[in-house]
């Protein structure tokens, strides 16, 4: 078995059941000491019980695994504190956290309430945010970490109905870019799983002959690879049905058109020149998008 968790804790939110539950059953199959966190709540986020995490919980101690459960809200950054402390009290480090717990309040966004908005926000970004504020100096300790957080096809392309799950997914692409940098000196490395699978919060969009094949357990093998010692870091792997594909953010060569007062007139008319993506980069950083500008600059005024 090639990628080894031995030694190694981590921590899957949302694990009670579909991705998390086979995210969190990998890892420890591979090795690794598994906190089990879910709320137990329904798939709109409504209700609450440690009983599906403590059911994971026993499946990985009766396969021979090390395993505690937790019940906390990931959008309560206390309790998601206390979490990260039984971890660390239990194992002494967190290695790995999969940040995978979600909910769904799809409508389109013309019928859609702002506490629904606002709430999968809530969840899926702040949630994330809340993991990773809880484990930093812990990671940073110890100069090791492996943060997988789960994005969507839904953010990174759009999806009819869900704004706020699509503008929670994005997001957390661009907290993936600045963690990835931040972390580089203390060894940790962050990345992002776009997964396509039948959970119960999907799989009324699958058609019966495929949902075996989109089965949570063909997305596994992507959050092994992004959470393993070997990890790349400001990768989006993109999983499904034993497909794999990587997501980008890039930036096209670009024109240079200047300040002039008919500026805007003439962006208008290059327009499908500076979409060309004939040359397209994937910048390092923020950084570049300024360093293109001022290539585009000085070329330009090489040519006055």
């Amino acid at each position: 078995m090639g990628l080894d968790f031995k030694g190694r804790v981590a921590i899957v939110t949302g694990a009670g059941g579909g991705l998390g539950r086979q995210h969190a059953l990998a890892l420890a199959a591979r090795g690794a000491r598994v906190l089990v966190n879910d709320l137990g709540g329904a798939v709109d986020g409504s209700g609450g019980s440690v009983t599906a995490a403590q059911a994971v919980v026993d499946e990985i101690r009766a396969a021979g695994g090390e395993a505690l459960a937790n019940g906390a809200s990931v959008t309560d950054y206390a309790a998601v504190q206390a979490m990260v402390q039984q971890a660390v009290d239990a194992w002494g480090r967190v290695d790995i956290v999969v940040s995978n717990a979600g909910i769904l309040r799809d409508k389109s966004f013309a019928k859609m309430d702002i506490a629904d908005f606002r709430l999968v926000l809530d969840v899926h970004l702040m949630g994330a945010v809340h993991c990773c504020k809880a484990v930093w100096p812990v990671m940073q300790q110890q100069k090791y970490g492996r943060i997988v957080f789960t994005t969507s096809s839904s953010g990174l392309f759009g999806n009819f109905g869900q704004a706020n799950y699509g503008a929670a997914k994005m997001a957390l692409v661009g907290l993936m870019q600045t963690l990835s940098i931040e972390g580089e000196k203390h060894g940790i490395r962050v990345n992002c799983l776009a997964p396509t699978a039948a959970t119960r919060m999907t799989e009324d969009i699958f058609p019966p002959d495929m949902l075996g094949a989109f089965g949570p357990q063909a997305v596994v093998p992507a959050m092994l690879v992004l959470a393993q010692e070997d990890a790349p870091t400001r990768t989006t792997l993109c999983a499904g049905a034993g497909g794999f594909e990587a997501a980008h953010v890039t930036l096209t060569r670009g024109v240079h058109i200047g300040d002039g007062a008919d500026a805007p007139e003439q962006l208008a008319e290059a327009l499908a020149a500076v979409r060309d993506r004939d040359g397209e980069i994937v910048p390092g950083s923020g950084m570049e998008q300024g360093a293109n500008e001022m290539r585009l600059a000085r070329g330009r005024q090489a040519i006055a």
